[in-house]
């Protein structure tokens, strides 16, 4: 059996909420996608991405071929429209069948499972994770980096040919949770006090979902913020 919680804010500094989400426990599938791109484009790109995935997952496609084809059409969406300017999403989605499930995703947008500890599933698609991991920036200063919202991939900027989508697979155990959210939570929240939120054995999946909203608006607010919460029973 699976609950789940969500929630999504504009934040204390934006005018328009750029992030979507879908949550569907019957279908076992989970997103979230940060657009981006100013003028409504990034509404339009996260929502065109997010109801995308939805349709090929219920067609059968793997999450790969998913994601594949949602940036397929986004990119074919700006291609073909003369008034229409670059835009691009993120994406993080989580799709549990029977016994397993596996995550995808692209860009900054996060997945993290729990049973004893938070654990980071995905890998971040960014300028200063790439710095991080060629030994050039020390993994305590990143979340300080002025450079730390650039990205190095994202739906529908990046070619089709150089889209690399992250992927993970396993085995859900009952007592497993996972968070899916986009960065206006972890810009704002550090992954411990996320971790003892979620841990929260008396609060419910909305309760906790609830919570880490509140805390991302109390540290200032500074993006839109979406957080998805499931739980295996």
């Amino acid at each position: 059996m699976i609950e789940f919680g969500h929630g999504t804010h504009v934040g204390l500094r934006r005018t328009r909420n750029e992030d979507t989400y879908y949550a569907d426990a019957s279908l076992g599938l989970f997103l979230v996608a940060d657009g981006m791109g100013g003028h409504q484009h990034g509404e339009v790109a996260s929502a065109l991405v997010r109801d995308a995935v939805v349709d090929l997952v219920t067609q059968g496609k793997n999450l790969i071929g998913a994601v594949r084809g949602a940036a397929e059409q986004l990119l074919a969406l700006t291609r073909h429209s003369v008034d229409i300017l670059p835009m691009g999403t993120t994406i993080a989605v989580l799709h549990a069948t029977g016994d397993s499930y596996e995550v995808a995703w692209v860009g900054d947008s996060r997945v993290y499972t729990w049973k004893q500890e938070l654990r980071q599933i995905s890998h971040d698609h960014s300028l200063v994770q790439a710095l991080v991991e060629n030994g050039q920036l020390d993994p305590a200063l990143a979340s300080q980096h002025p450079q730390r919202n650039l990205l190095t991939q994202a739906l529908g900027v990046t070619a089709i040919e150089q889209l690399q989508i992250g992927m993970a697979r396993g085995r859900l155990e009952p007592g497993m949770g996972f968070l899916l959210c986009s960065d206006g939570l972890t810009e704002g929240v550090t992954d411990a006090a996320i971790a003892r939120t979620v841990a929260r054995t008396d609060l419910g999946a909305q309760e906790c979902v609830d919570q880490l909203l509140l805390s991302a608006l109390d540290s200032g607010g500074d993006d839109n913020i979406t957080v998805l919460i499931v739980r295996c029973r």
